[in-house]
């Protein structure tokens, strides 16, 4: 399954994760078997409150789920729409989130576990 993980930088699976979901500058694309990362950018990253669409922005890149520390109820409802189930982790990079999710040891999130509104960062935990 390809994963989609927030990065604040383009090293990959070395990369630095990003608090929040929507203002992520850039999503590591993870297959979870191979282990193959691809980086692109978030076109979406700006934008006000509760106006996310980055999760739109991943259409076309065939993924199966988003790994991230934090983001919003609406984007969490976009992405539930979206047949999309999204994991929090508490990684540096995305290759500890990588080895989280393949474990097991990842919660999935819940709307009453998303950001309650304006730009909150690492408030899924």
């Amino acid at each position: 399954m390809k994963l989609c993980i927030p990065t604040d930088d383009e090293r990959g699976l070395m990369g630095r994760l990003s608090s929040h979901f929507g203002s992520a500058p850039f999503f590591t694309l993870v297959d979870s078997e191979t282990g193959e990362a691809r980086v692109v950018a978030n076109l979406h990253e700006q934008h006000e409150p509760g106006t996310c669409q980055s999760a739109e922005a991943l259409r076309g890149y065939g993924v199966g789920a988003v790994v991230c520390r934090g983001l919003g109820r609406r984007a969490f409802a976009r992405l539930r729409n979206m047949g999309l189930p999204v994991f929090v982790t508490d990684g540096e990079d995305p290759a500890e989130a990588l080895a989280k999710y393949r474990s097991g040891r990842l919660d999935r999130l819940t709307s009453e576990s998303a950001c309650h509104g304006g730009r909150h960062h690492g408030c899924a935990s």
